[in-house]
């Protein structure tokens, strides 16, 4: 399971993950746009349900609005790096510490059906960036603050597996 403390999961960008079921190399680059929207609307639902979504299950593990909060602050994240892949030639992202945003940002204590408002907003921004995508774009390239380098090919679908199996940690579904 993806924790708060997971460090590096490009490997995903190589192999399925076991965990959510994931093949990101079996999703044409030109889907990662439905694909976010419709994670999206399962977000939306999950976070529509019933119970303590405040919860967490084990002290170590993130309660459903504090992943939906993540999700929500990584898609406004890739939006403003996408942004600099396609203005600007190979950036280097800034640093984001996921830890230090969750306490900051007190995820555990947000409203879940504003987080689920919100969530939809910034996954459906960085949707239409997404369907803006053609060509030789791409392949621009940047460069994360760890060395890691990714194409915008890459970067998509490396988001669109955070999305994805976070989702799979609250609600059990693996993708299909």
């Amino acid at each position: 399971m993806i924790t708060p403390d997971t460090k590096d999961w490009t490997w995903v960008l190589e192999r399925p993950c076991p965990e959510c079921g994931l093949d990101v190399r079996t999703v044409p680059r030109e889907e990662v746009s439905a694909r976010l929207r419709r994670s999206a609307a399962a977000w939306d639902k999950a976070l529509h349900g019933s119970g303590d979504l405040r919860m967490r299950p084990r002290p170590e593990v993130w309660s459903p609005v504090e992943y939906a909060c993540h999700v929500r602050d990584v898609c406004r994240l890739f939006l403003e790096r996408l942004e600099m892949m396609l203005t600007r030639d190979d950036p280097a992202y800034p640093d984001w510490n996921q830890d230090e945003a969750a306490v900051k940002g007190r995820y555990g204590e947000q409203e879940p059906l504003t987080v689920a408002a919100e969530l939809g907003e910034a996954a459906e921004a960085l949707a239409r960036r997404f369907d803006g995508v053609a060509g030789e774009d791409w392949q621009r390239t940047g460069v994360r603050s760890d060395g890691v380098r990714f194409t915008v090919e890459s970067f998509a679908r490396y988001l669109l597996h955070d999305v994805v199996h976070h989702l799979h940690d609250v609600t059990g579904a693996r993708a299909g």
